[in-house]
């Protein structure tokens, strides 16, 4: 389907990211060292059954981190298993919040501890506010809970408590029904006041013994590890954030005519596509970001390990019919009604090929010169460090410190199927 001549696009370059960032240089001993500060030893007794929780984001390291915190424990003499802590992820199913898991590499081989998936919760108490607080049922009748999660900006909200061990409490150890009560009293009160009061109250009733906090630098890559107690929950992720605010990856340009996103996936970010990169949240009470401004969005794929969940592909303006063929719409309706965003699974126009979306894209983009498009092409919003940017940003983008661009520019090609290539001319 063409309304005009066929579009000539912009000649693109290779543009990569080279800058010093922390980074860890041995995770294992790092977990090692932060556990042994702790003195769990004193405090977790031979036989104990603990549960340790396991979500469904793509966090670099994680079978090494959760195999090494089950290690750590078995030597004390404990008895850890894994429990899936993902809300409606999965299809809000055992079996489906197993294969999100697996599909991370997480097993009970590649871990060392069995992993117990079943969707039953109990309630705990009531938040001063009111709201009902659940937990998984078994994790609730475990001697001990061990919260790990990363630290980073949420995909729907701002605040001093965003993604985190917090939020693991409220929203992953509260399986479906729990992670439901949260986003409908946030729909009412916000996020800042729903997610930790509920958090409180899971550090009141339940067991916690520990947490593991994680924060990645620019590169996706871990950059610190934090185990917490109980009491210093809040205070220590508070100041987390604040550092995994500093290594957000973030797109060079602030303001595009297109972004092409060559896949989105719920292991890349909880809503598919993360919105701090590319300036979209559609959440009811909750501002939109000032930038970036990115006029259209399209998006080529959806990643295998997504399991057919495409949250977030209401964010994008265009997709291909591979990615729409492969969604799970039960899956990815049960996510979205859960956070309370049905929104999120719209289904933006549908190309049949990579060509026809990114065409429809420069048709409706407003610009008047496809050469001069201001044009960035991406994997996925999760590894920014190597891009593509058209040849009217390639000035712009070599102003910006760390940032090197290829001066062989690249053609932008399509194979007989209409699929995308970037090809030397």
């Amino acid at each position: 389907m063409n309304f005009r001549e066929e579009i000539r696009f912009p000649r693109m370059h290779f543009a990569q990211r080279k800058v010093d960032v922390p980074k860890l240089a041995d995770v294992r001993q790092s977990i090692t060292a932060e556990l042994g500060r702790l003195g769990l030893k004193s405090r977790i007794r031979r036989g104990m059954r603990i549960a340790v929780t396991a979500g469904s984001r793509g966090i670099a390291n994680n079978v090494l981190i959760l195999s090494t915190v089950v290690s750590e424990l078995k030597k004390i003499g404990a008895q850890p298993f894994l429990i899936p802590c993902m809300g409606s992820h999965g299809g809000a199913t055992p079996e489906g919040q197993i294969e999100v898991l697996k599909s991370l590499g997480v097993t009970e081989e590649s871990v060392g501890c069995p992993i117990i998936s079943q969707m039953d919760v109990v309630e705990l108490s009531r938040t001063p506010e009111g709201f009902p607080v659940y937990i998984d049922k078994v994790a609730a009748g475990a001697d001990g809970i061990v919260v790990i999660n990363r630290v980073k900006p949420h995909t729907e909200y701002t605040g001093d408590l965003e993604s985190g061990l917090m939020k693991m409490m409220a929203i992953g150890l509260g399986k479906h029904k729990g992670a439901l009560t949260v986003h409908t009293y946030a729909l009412q009160c916000g996020y800042q006041v729903a997610v930790p009061s509920i958090a409180r109250e899971i550090l009141r009733s339940a067991p916690i013994l520990f947490g593991l906090a994680i924060v990645e630098n620019t590169y996706d890559e871990t950059m610190r590890i934090v185990a917490v107690e109980p009491a210093l929950f809040e205070e220590t992720e508070r100041e987390l954030l604040k550092e995994a605010k500093d290594f957000l990856p973030r797109l060079p340009i602030d303001k595009l005519d297109v972004l092409i996103v060559g896949e989105m996936g719920k292991e890349i970010s909880g809503v598919g596509m993360d919105p701090n990169v590319i300036g979209r949240v559609m959440v009811f009470g909750e501002p939109e970001p000032e930038s970036p401004r990115i006029t259209r969005i399209v998006v080529l794929d959806l990643t295998e390990a997504t399991h057919g969940n495409a949250v977030g592909v209401g964010l994008a303006d265009f997709v291909t019919r591979r990615l729409a063929d492969k969604i799970d719409r039960r899956v990815t309706y049960i996510n979205c009604f859960t956070a309370m965003t049905p929104e999120k699974a719209r289904l933006p126009a549908v190309g049949e090929t990579d060509r026809e979306a990114i065409e429809w894209a420069f048709l409706t983009a407003g610009v008047l010169d496809p050469q001069q498009a201001r044009i960035i092409k991406i994997k996925n919003t999760l590894h920014l460090d190597e891009i593509y940017v058209s040849e009217s940003l390639t000035p712009e983008l070599q102003n910006k410190p760390g940032w090197e661009v290829d001066k062989e520019p690249l053609e932008m090609r399509f194979d007989p199927s209409g699929r995308l290539h970037l090809l030397n001319p």
